[in-house]
């Protein structure tokens, strides 16, 4: 990954987060999100 610096650095790992946890589904979570996970155990 390619920054120029630190605040470029942080909104890089900023985005890469919220793709990760808001957009990519995970096997180990039967192709959901974390976050969808985390919406449905919130909500019991």
């Amino acid at each position: 990954m390619d920054y120029k610096d630190d605040v470029d650095l942080h909104e890089k790992l900023a985005e890469w987060e919220a793709f990760y946890n808001c957009h990519r589904p995970h096997s180990a979570h039967a192709g959901k999100t974390s976050y969808e996970v985390l919406k449905n155990k919130l909500s019991l």
